[in-house]
């Protein structure tokens, strides 16, 4: 069954996936040395201020915008994105103590998160298609520059890290 989504259920997932995201980062940085940590505590709160973001984007939405694609009168949807954002982006459901052997150095850790967040740009391209145009497909583009930024961030501190060791 091909189940499509309107823009207000993709938003829902971006503030899903922000939240997993945050959870990761702070998971990771309680392992991690305080120089490490204190940059993972700084990403995490990055997701945090991402969540904020879509949430206010996904509270603009008009009631066009948020009307379901496909029936739900037992309101599975919320379940299957739920389990779709905990295990497509962040993996909350792994240990990230797993990923992170703490051996990483910090340009490791910068690669892992730009990583994990080009998977998120992936995603939301992906879910673009899925969101018909006169259901506010082009809003999805919002969430793409959002975490583009967030690369762009991320990939200046790697530089910064490359420089400091020449």
């Amino acid at each position: 069954m091909s189940i499509g989504f309107n823009v207000d259920e993709i938003f829902q997932m971006a503030e899903q996936i922000e939240r997993n995201g945050a959870y990761f980062y702070k998971k990771a940085a309680s392992g991690a040395e305080p120089q490490t940590a204190q940059v993972l505590l700084q990403l995490s709160s990055m997701e945090e201020e991402h969540e904020k973001t879509f949430s206010r984007m996904r509270a603009e939405l008009s009631e066009k915008e948020r009307k379901a694609t496909v029936p739900d009168p037992e309101n599975q949807s919320a379940a299957y994105l739920r389990a779709w954002t905990d295990g497509q982006v962040f993996n909350v459901r792994s240990n990230p103590a797993e990923r992170l052997t703490g051996r990483e150095q910090a340009e490791d850790i910068w690669r892992i998160a730009i990583g994990l967040e080009k998977d998120s740009i992936v995603f939301y391209l992906g879910m673009k298609d899925a969101v018909p145009e006169r259901l506010g497909r082009s809003k999805i583009d919002s969430i793409i520059k959002e975490e583009m930024a967030h690369i762009a961030i991320l990939s200046g501190k790697l530089e910064t890290l490359h420089h400091q060791s020449i």
